[in-house]
């Protein structure tokens, strides 16, 4: 069954290499039940592994079958430790956060068995070995007798045709050693071929053969008797390994299973882990929610002042210097785009700021000048009085429309404002009307009065310019073709000097559509750092939890884990922590939105569905990302010095 001829097994210290194993011959038979003894040292564990496929020998040549194992490649001889390999380690080596059932079952997953066949099988052995009653039980509520058994029960799981105990009593009490013993000589019965690693002469001696290693060598070969014959029992049958797409998912939902157990075994360490998740995923959620409805609210705004309308200033653009210097925007410009066929209503502007008081109540208000069709041009209701006319306008009177935030200013108290006087500097208005805008007063940030424009040139500016002219244009009309007639018309009034800028709701729109956009964008770059961040701490802790977990990943190598299972499970962890940390994220996000939401109206936070899915991919992509690292690191850690870790 197991043929070794002229191995050597060397290490690396520093510049010199240690020979550990050198010419070992050795032939094992089925059924057979072998020991090897040795002093500390003398190499006996070192050929444990190589006969387990835990280690590749340096030279020589390793048989097992008829097949060359040295040469395997890694998936076979993972393999082969499943089908045909059990271990009975002296520390047990049970993994601590599963009960008896499931460390028994861990070969079986490997194996591609199905959840209720491998179940079955794993209780059946256990109430084989006397443990039916412990099967719950996770390895620190059990004794040391106990645990050994479920350690053999574990390699028996697979079948179990070569047993190999690595000092299987010497973490035992004399009682529990000679029931393991009594145990091995059970199986040795039963077909098993047993090969026994010890330095106890008396655990020695109840092999039939008897291998004795020193410094390296096989210095005797000796039976207690007689040669045996092959054995012609053979174990219990172990199921067959499945294999297709069926097993992979199999095993891929047993990783799913084991990860989500390991996080939850470590659930502080685990929240931890991907606090930086939840905080990069909230953040981008909502600066995308913000960005959105703010956007949103901008527009809802613009289009209360009215789809169709076009402003005409004085310079060459928004932040020109010199707009103030330039005085051939006049009324008679407006006037003269009035009579136009696309002009619905024109509307001339004179802007200033000035304080505004009525008895006690004094305030910095925004006077505007404007003319009749101005309350039509910018949608305004008339909530109280009336407007001024155009006889106002003619007569330069002394009157005033207050906006709501106004009237609430000056008259705080519910008193009529209509007829009553307030005092803009040394101008003395009389109140005839109160506005409200139709929409949201986009851009007013201030508390507004409305009197004639020629009234504020007279009394309050003392100029003979506008300072804008704003055109609705009519519904039948297209926008960007009156846009190109107003100014057609003003260059040919201004002797073609274009002194003048025109912008329009659109223009408006689409220009702080463009900078929300851009800022949300920034804003959400630096969330994405954050993410990053979240990344690379859970990689971190991955790393560390790889280096704390490497005796569990040589058990779980040594019990037949693919390399490629070993990765899917680290990767899986780390998977479940990002997407965990995304659904957390994204819920603190729209729990936040509702909050904000319900204690004011001045801030919007809109949420789609797409962002909320590209959360849970970026989570996803972190994962996958930053998991396949410690995953990659995990799967390649060699099984003899995980399963020596302390």
């Amino acid at each position: 069954m197991i043929s070794l001829r002229d191995i050597r097994r060397e290490f690396a210290a520093g510049d010199q290499r240690i020979t550990v194993l050198a010419d070992i011959d050795l032939d094992i038979w089925p059924g057979e039940m072998v020991a090897i003894m040795g002093a500390s040292g003398s190499g006996k564990s070192t050929l444990m592994n190589l006969i387990g496929c835990l280690d590749r020998p340096t030279a020589g040549q390793y048989r097992y079958a008829g097949q060359d194992v040295a040469q395997m490649p890694e998936e076979d001889r993972a393999r082969l430790r499943r089908a045909h390999f059990g271990f009975i380690f002296q520390r047990y080596q049970l993994l601590p956060d599963l009960d008896a059932v499931s460390n028994v079952e861990v070969p079986a997953i490997y194996a591609g068995a199905a959840r209720a066949e491998r179940r079955l099988r794993a209780t059946a052995l256990l109430d084989r070995l006397g443990l039916g009653d412990r099967k719950g039980h996770r390895p620190g509520a059990l004794s040391g007798g106990q645990q050994q058994r479920v350690s053999v029960a574990r390699a028996l799981m697979n079948g179990g045709e070569v047993i190999l105990a690595d000092e299987p009593t010497g973490a035992l009490d004399s009682k529990s050693g000679a029931e393991l013993l009594a145990l091995l000589d059970d199986l040795h019965a039963r077909g098993h071929t047993i090969v026994i690693i010890t330095h106890d002469a008396a655990v020695a001696a109840r092999a039939q053969r008897v291998v004795e290693l020193r410094d390296g060598r096989i210095t005797s070969d000796s039976r207690s008797g007689p040669p045996e014959a092959p054995s012609t029992t053979t174990p219990d049958p172990a199921p067959p390994e499945k294999s297709g797409l069926a097993a992979l998912a199999g095993r891929m939902s047993e990783a799913f299973i084991m990860a989500v157990r390991a996080l939850n075994a470590h659930r502080m360490r685990s929240f931890l882990t991907m606090l930086g998740i939840i905080i990069g995923i909230a953040s981008v959620v909502s600066v995308v929610a913000l960005g959105t409805g703010s956007q949103e609210k901008v527009l809802e705004n613009i289009a209360s002042l009215g789809t169709s309308t076009i402003t005409v200033r004085p310079g060459t653009g928004f932040g020109d210097r010199r707009s103030g210097a330039i005085d051939t925007l006049i009324a008679a410009d407006a006037e003269a785009l009035a009579s136009q066929p696309y002009a619905a209503s024109v509307s001339p502007e004179v802007t200033s700021t000035a304080s505004v008081t009525r008895g006690s109540v004094s305030a910095s208000v925004s006077v505007n000048g404007v003319g009749t069709a101005y309350f039509d041009v910018g949608a305004y209701s008339v909530t109280q009085g009336q407007l001024f006319t155009d006889a106002s306008l003619q007569t330069r009177d002394q009157v005033a429309v207050l906006d709501t935030d106004s009237a609430s200013t000056f008259f705080p108290n519910g008193e009529n404002p209509l007829g009553k006087t307030v005092q803009v500097g040394r101008v003395p208005l009389t109140v005839i009307g109160v506005v409200e805008a139709s929409g949201a007063s986009f851009g007013r940030q201030s508390i507004r009065i409305f009197l004639p424009y020629t009234t504020a040139m007279l009394r309050i500016t003392g100029g003979t310019t506008v300072d804008a002219i704003t055109v609705r244009v009519g519904d039948n009309y297209d926008i960007d073709a009156a846009e190109t007639q107003i100014d057609a018309l003003l260059l040919s009034r201004h002797g073609g000097t274009k002194d003048f800028f025109l912008t329009n709701s659109d223009t408006i729109r689409d220009s702080i559509t463009s900078t929300a956009e851009t800022l949300t964008l920034l804003v959400s770059a630096i969330a994405v750092i954050s993410l990053l961040v979240g990344g690379i701490g859970v990689m971190n802790i991955m790393l560390v939890s790889v280096t704390e977990r490497t005796k569990e990943i040589g058990v779980r190598i040594a019990v037949g884990a693919r390399r490629s299972d070993i990765i899917a499970q680290f990767l899986t962890e780390a998977i479940l922590v990002c997407l965990l940390g995304g659904i957390i994220g994204v819920l603190l996000a729209l729990g936040s939105g509702w909050l904000i939401g319900s204690l004011q109206d001045t801030m919007r936070l809109t949420y789609s569905a797409s962002t909320v899915v590209l959360a849970f991919a970026s989570s996803t992509a972190i994962g996958i990302t930053f998991g396949y690292l410690p995953a990659r690191s995990a799967a390649r850690l060699d099984p003899v010095v995980a399963l020596t870790r302390e």
